[in-house]
């Protein structure tokens, strides 16, 4: 007989789905949760799902990745396709990338089975890497980029800026601001984050969105982080020389 299965729900955009134990729950663009009508997105992208008493998330999806972390507890994973992990968090947080728009997502399961510990290091699903050290140029960098996705109030979706309209967000030239995310990006994928480089040495396209997904997700980057981007902006104002 299998187990009795603890309750679950996903939480978006502050509205409860239920998940049926007898039932998978699939998230993506025409799926029991549509997030959203964006093309880049899998109609069926993640599953959630019971087998024998323990909830999983699966991506079932065949080009996009999740980033998957439980604060308290420390944890963060890419779950790439075809992959599967245990919900055993209590709260666990999936964030993923389609196109031009970030997305945030909350699964709550019934019951935590690990107990919490302070975040440490980050996993990616293959290796454990250590938390980043960045100049106050690079993490102000990431917060422009993750500005939207910060202030938000709960989950949902949010919009990466464009490299021209970050950089007058801090008062940058674009050329600083390209050079400054050149470094970021090199610094990321020497850590072996992915999503930084395409291929044969040449950068991502979708690298800006990426960045955001791994610092938000790993909480790198939080909403006490905000006010570093007027502290820069207004430093620029006074010096114009600066940016």
């Amino acid at each position: 007989m299998a187990a009795e299965a603890a309750e679950t729900f996903v939480e978006y955009c502050g509205e409860r789905f239920d998940v049926d134990p007898q039932m998978p729950f699939h998230i993506g663009r025409e799926a029991d949760l549509d997030v959203d009508d964006n093309p880049y997105l899998h109609r069926r992208f993640l599953k959630v799902h019971n087998d024998d008493g323990l909830w999983w998330l699966s991506n079932v999806g065949s080009r996009l990745s999740a980033s998957v972390s439980a604060g308290d507890a420390g944890f963060s994973a890419t779950l790439a396709p075809g992959a599967r992990m245990p919900l055993v968090f209590g709260v666990t947080i999936v964030v993923f990338t389609a196109g031009p728009t970030t997305y945030e997502v909350e699964i709550h399961s019934g019951s935590s089975e690990f107990a919490t510990t302070q975040p440490t290091a980050v996993s990616t699903g293959q290796a454990t890497i250590g938390v980043p050290t960045l100049t106050d140029s690079q993490k102000v960098l990431i917060v422009v980029l993750a500005e939207e996705i910060l202030r938000r109030d709960g989950t949902g979706a949010s919009a990466i800026p464009s490299s021209s309209a970050a950089a007058k967000r801090l008062g940058w030239s674009i050329t600083k601001f390209n050079r400054k995310l050149d470094n970021v990006c090199d610094k990321f994928d020497q850590m072996g984050v992915s999503g930084m480089r395409a291929g044969g040495g040449r950068l991502a396209t979708n690298r800006r969105a990426k960045l955001v997904e791994y610092a938000v997700s790993s909480r790198l980057v939080t909403r006490a982080d905000l006010p570093m981007i007027d502290a820069e902006a207004q430093r620029n104002a006074a010096d114009p020389d600066a940016g």
